[in-house]
């Protein structure tokens, strides 16, 4: 399974941020050493011929995660945790991160989401650990869509590059809009994403929902693990008190000394512990819980958190192996280092919304 403590380790090499778990620390060493930091890339410049057939949105398989199905979104770290989506009253739509790394046959610009193993990593990754905070406030509803290659991020070709973001944004467009029509019924909603999946969740907003009255039903839309400016939409403010609801949140971690090498000006960072924006250091102590290893809740080595200019900074947590870590970028842990918080603050939001 996708934890903090192992996902930190393997971003040694940027190019590789989810993979399963390994049982045994050597056997992990071994894969940084012989597999994360090998890259398989796109191969020639984007070509719409070869992208895989798009999605068929009312066909269950095509989704990560539905209220009434089985999936990975149901789990909960702790037996004291419950999934209560069979009772909620709001919905979330969620958008997962990169699960197109680079593996080997990682070789198109965009995924194809009939391919069984990059839906496994999705599964055991994103869903599992980030789409399965929401599963006590509302229902879990979660795409698969033909995601852009990790690459598109880095490469040269920008061309090539931006292409393969619009295919995937397609494909997360098409899924929110038969969410609205077929599944949503007026309710309410959040809108929660990480990396490209918040990539394509800021243009969402800003095409389809934030001119028009669906703004009204947004409880609150999480834009996590990519930078997000504070004026990014012109009708929807940033969050600055835990309680604010129509608005958004955004961070990045890191640990503290990290020294960002390029100055980013106006992004908006919210501190999952306090739910605001100023630079007032939060003890751990407001840490809830976090998600580690094997999917465990652990309320001990638990992370503080700061403000820093366009970054969040943390002290390195202290847990089985952590010394092994020397990468400052926590990207992957965005959500796992602060599990209960996230949860429990989008249940305040929720009771907000309605009052």
């Amino acid at each position: 399974m996708y934890s903090v403590f192992h996902a930190v380790i393997m971003m040694y090499c940027v190019k590789y941020p989810y993979f399963y778990v390994m049982k045994k620390y050597t056997l992990i060493l071994l894969s940084i050493l012989f597999v994360a930091c090998s890259s398989t890339k796109p191969k020639g410049v984007f070509d719409a011929s070869k992208v895989a057939p798009k999605p068929d949105y009312s066909l269950e398989k095509n989704w990560a995660a539905l209220p009434n199905k089985s999936d990975l979104a149901d789990f909960t770290p702790d037996l004291s945790i419950k999934d209560k989506q069979s009772e909620a009253m709001i919905d979330v739509f969620f958008l997962f991160p990169t699960s197109y790394t680079g593996q080997k046959g990682d070789n198109s610009w965009n995924a194809d989401i009939r391919n069984e193993a990059i839906n496994k990593r999705t599964d055991v990754g994103a869903i599992q650990n980030q789409a399965s905070i929401f599963n006590e406030v509302g229902r879990v509803y979660a795409p698969y869509y033909r995601q852009a290659h990790l690459d598109s991020y880095f490469c040269e070709d920008k061309v090539s590059a931006r292409q393969a973001f619009d295919v995937a944004y397609s494909d997360v467009r098409e899924a929110f809009l038969y969410y609205i029509k077929h599944y949503n019924q007026g309710r309410p909603f959040i809108i929660a994403a990480h990396s490209q999946g918040t990539t394509h969740a800021v243009r969402l907003l800003n095409e389809e929902i934030e001119n028009t009255k669906m703004l009204n039903r947004m409880v609150v839309a999480y834009l996590v693990g990519i930078p997000v400016k504070k004026n990014q939409f012109p009708n929807i403010r940033p969050c600055e008190k835990p309680y604010d609801t129509g608005c958004f949140c955004s961070w990045r971690t890191y640990e503290k000394s990290f020294v960002p090498k390029v100055k980013l000006d106006n992004i908006l960072v919210t501190n999952p512990l306090s739910w605001e924006t100023n630079e007032n250091y939060v003890p751990n102590t407001e840490n809830k819980g976090a998600v580690y290893r094997k999917f465990k809740l652990n309320k001990t080595a638990l992370a503080d958190a700061q403000i820093r200019g366009s970054v969040l900074l943390i002290t390195k947590p202290k847990f089985p192996g952590s010394l092994l870590i020397r990468n400052k970028n926590y990207h992957v842990g965005d959500y796992n280092l602060f599990w209960m918080n996230v949860r429990e603050n989008a249940k305040l939001r929720e009771s907000a919304f309605w009052k």
